[in-house]
């Protein structure tokens, strides 16, 4: 069936299609009908409000940056029909977790530290928390020496003060909270960092050495909470799938193994997805589809037989038989298992239980 347009919409020859920083950034919609009309001369420039504020003053600089840290809010949402994807913490609980310790929103921006932390040094008195993935925290003072800072709980940084990560002990994915949250630029109403589209956070890079770090004003909309974190992370574990939508592209035995297997985290594993090996799954039919949409947790299954668990920066949309999908809110069990050691099983649930 033709799709039906919503508008016939009338532009200059000359125009800005879209704008990352407006709340609705572009002009057009899959849909619309447009017709263009040549001018006599071009249109006013783009209003002063529709750049991004200048930078506030920065209260942590960063003196080393990790393997890969990033920063994230709570994500993206509502833009994946245009082909971009939500971002956001790989961990949601313990990114809100770290912000509820500092008295933010639970979707403050944090930063997302992934296996090796940064060393973080405070240019103001701040409050911090780290929760997630034990990756070995201390606060390092120069009349006190370096402090093991407790997962989870709220600690008051001074001047000259420097948060380091001596080492992983468990885990993946550690995230650090600064009092008000990070204050960078909104793209696409986030301040999440989409290192595909390359937009978002510092730059829509990773954090490099020397990068100023400034936070937005305390509000009250947080509530300070402590939770004790102490607990390691386990290195295997069981995570819940509902079938489909592709699960007819395999055939019953092999859907029967898919559940029963053990997979290990591939070391290819990222952001976008977690690669899985074990022995590979055989299709019943074609090997790929016409391209439909994807969320996090979707599981596509490509010609090699090797499942993918679509993640925070996955695509779309996905050319590969889909044979589950991972419930969201076992998400974060993913995101904590570490590439090349962690292992998991898939627990099938039906959504009437749900």
């Amino acid at each position: 069936m033709a799709v039906q347009p919503r508008a016939i919409a009338e532009y200059p020859a000359v125009l800005l299609v879209g704008h990352p920083f407006r709340a609705e950034p572009a002009l057009f919609a899959p849909g619309d009908r447009v017709r263009f009309l040549p001018v006599a001369e071009l249109p006013p420039p783009e209003p002063a409000s529709a750049a991004p504020p200048p930078p506030a003053t920065p209260v942590v600089e960063v003196l080393e940056p990790g393997l890969l840290t990033t920063v994230q809010d709570a994500g993206r949402p509502g833009y994946r029909r245009v082909g971009v994807s939500g971002a956001g913490p790989m961990d949601a609980r313990a990114h809100a977790l770290a912000n509820r310790a500092v008295g933010n929103p639970a979707g403050a921006a944090a930063l997302e530290c992934t296996m090796t932390g940064p060393a973080l040094a405070f240019l103001a008195p701040l409050r911090f928390a780290v929760a997630g993935a034990d990756l070995g925290a201390v606060l390092v003072r120069t009349d006190l020496g370096a402090w093991p800072v407790p997962r989870g709980a709220s600690v008051l940084a001074r001047p000259g003060n420097v948060l380091r990560f001596t080492g992983r002990r468990s885990g993946g994915r550690a995230y650090v909270a600064l009092q008000g949250g990070i204050d960078v630029p909104a793209v696409l109403g986030s301040r999440a960092t989409d290192l595909q589209s390359a937009f978002g956070g510092l730059a829509g890079r990773a954090l490099t050495a020397g990068d100023p770090i400034a936070v937005c004003p305390a509000t009250d909309e947080g509530e300070a909470a402590h939770e004790s974190t102490t607990r390691p992370h386990p290195t295997s574990a069981a995570v819940r799938v509902v079938l489909g939508p592709q699960a007819d592209h395999f055939g019953a035995e092999t859907i029967d193994r898919f559940l029963a297997s053990p997979w290990r985290v591939s070391a290819t594993s990222d952001r976008v997805g977690s690669r899985l090996d074990g022995e590979p799954l055989r299709h019943a039919g074609p090997t790929e589809i016409l391209s439909d949409g994807m969320v996090p947790g979707s599981i596509q299954v490509p010609p090699d037989g090797r499942p993918i668990v679509m993640t925070a920066d996955g695509p779309t949309t996905g050319g590969y038989p889909k044979i589950a999908t991972v419930l969201t809110a076992d998400l974060p069990l993913l995101a904590q298992l570490v590439p090349g050691e962690g292992e998991l099983r898939f627990e099938v649930v039906r959504v009437e239980d749900l």
